[in-house]
């Protein structure tokens, strides 16, 4: 935090300059009296939103209540809107207009076996949502054109002016041959991509567990677990990353000892990456027949 003699500060987090009376940065609710936290390895810790902390975006505002499962309370003025997944609603006052928002292409996302509906809300009213694990609200504000790459399942809700994409993300490998071949996507089917038209705009993610963040110089390079990721700046690359190590002694071959492997995500920058605590490990250790491209390493 970087404080003047006039009272503004710019959020290390989201990176825009504001008034720091209220105590939270207005633009992402991030606490403005807490000290960095930064690991030996370089991530540093997004703090929580505090309980009662009020985000503004345009004449609406978004009020963050509770921190074991936070909900987004949402104060929506005139006919200014936000779009989110349906099983995302907790309650809407009546004076709120909710309807199938129309998407592009064909949009088919399912969660636990069910289809998910894309809504949206138009005001004026409140209107609260929440995902259904323990974990933090992420709020990312976007200026015009800024773009941001969202894992599949981490998005909450969104306002009228962030435009939504997806597409493959261009990471799998398979298992397995012939009829019993398997394919397998760490990141998941597709990545949600969000970016600002017309005038800045407000992305909000729901992240299990903790939240980290790294800024990477350009060229640098880290690995993490595939389902760990968060979100990532366009600017960042990514690609699988594939290590089998040398275990008790013996060399494992690429080929035969896929009992030992690790499947990695590897990125570099230039840009911002966000990691989740909780995240999903791989269960299968079966041979890999095939992949997306790579970097091996046996050691």
């Amino acid at each position: 935090m970087t404080v003047t003699e006039s009272h503004t500060y710019t959020c290390r987090f989201c990176r825009l300059a504001s008034d720091a009376s209220d105590g939270s940065c207005p633009h992402c609710g991030a606490p403005v009296d807490v000290r960095t936290a930064v690991s030996d390895s370089g991530w540093q810790e997004q703090p929580a939103i505090k309980d009662m902390a009020r985000i503004q975006f345009g004449q609406s505002s978004c009020q963050i209540e509770g921190t074991y499962v936070p909900t987004a309370d949402f104060n929506l003025r005139g006919e200014e809107w936000v779009y989110f997944s349906h099983h995302s609603v907790l309650w809407c006052e009546p004076s709120v207009q909710m309807s199938p928002m129309a998407m592009k292409g064909g949009w088919n996302r399912v969660r636990a076996g069910l289809p998910l509906v894309m809504l949206q809300a138009q005001g004026p009213g409140h209107l609260a949502l929440s995902d259904d694990a323990p974990g933090e609200i992420v709020a990312i504000p976007l200026q015009p054109q800024q773009a941001v790459w969202v894992r599949e399942h981490r998005f909450l809700a969104a306002t009228g002016n962030v435009a939504y994409d997806w597409q493959q993300p261009g990471v799998w490998f398979t298992t397995g041959t012939g009829d019993d071949q398997e394919s397998h996507f760490p990141l998941g089917m597709f990545v949600d991509i969000f970016h600002a038209e017309g005038g800045p705009g407000l992305l909000l993610l729901h992240s299990p567990g903790n939240s980290f963040v790294r800024d990477l110089a350009p060229g640098e390079t880290i690995c993490i677990q595939p389902t760990s990721l968060l979100y990532k700046d366009p600017s960042v690359g990514m690609q699988l990353h594939l290590e089998y190590p040398n275990q008790g002694g013996m060399q494992w071959s690429y080929h035969r000892n896929y009992s030992y492997r690790q499947v990695w995500l590897r990125m570099w920058g230039p840009g911002r990456v966000a990691v989740q605590s909780v995240f999903e490990r791989e269960e299968s250790s079966e041979m890999i027949t095939n992949h997306s491209p790579a970097t091996l390493m046996r050691w």
